[in-house]
């Protein structure tokens, strides 16, 4: 999925559209949470950390958010060093602030809080030239859950196979 554009539902043509270029997807987090509210903030990065990006060298596997002190931060994501960088090179994995209205920031602080929800970054792309990230308010899904999602995505896969054996048959 990574490189993959998306243009924006309103269709309109001059200046009106706003396109996105995906540049890193958490597909594990699908697997192993509940997603509910979605939410998309911007990213405060340093210029080797926006190049990295710009490449697609961004590793969600162990991220998630947080916020502390009415501010949203992105942890553990994983932007490896930009190949041309110098000395004044990014360091891989630290804490990065995410930018996102007030309004947003102290929903999300409640339930994480209260609620016991967790904020897990789903994906990272780039829109308007600027990186942003979606977050997914979530819950942590137990064993059973996983199996039957799992089960569900078989019998969908089964169903399209019998559909396109069918479809070439006739």
């Amino acid at each position: 999925m990574a490189g993959q554009k998306q243009q924006s539902k309103n269709g309109s043509g001059a200046g009106g559209e706003s396109q996105f270029k995906i540049l890193a997807d958490n597909r594990q987090a699908r697997f192993n949470y509940e997603l509910l509210d979605r939410y998309e903030a911007g990213l405060v990065l340093t210029g080797t950390e926006v190049k990295a990006a710009r490449t697609g060298r961004i590793n969600l596997q162990d991220a998630f958010a947080e916020v502390e002190n009415g501010e949203a931060w992105l942890i553990n994501a994983h932007f490896s060093p930009y190949t041309h960088g110098n000395r004044y090179n990014h360091e891989p994995v630290r804490k990065r602030k995410m930018l996102l209205h007030r309004g947003e920031i102290d929903k999300i602080y409640c339930k994480t809080r209260d609620k016991g929800f967790t904020l897990v970054p789903t994906r990272v792309f780039l829109k308007d030239g600027l990186v942003k990230c979606e977050l997914a308010l979530a819950r942590g899904k137990k064993h059973h859950d996983k199996r039957e999602s799992e089960k569900k995505r078989e019998q969908e896969a089964e169903a399209r196979a019998a559909v396109g054996r069918r479809a070439k048959g006739s």
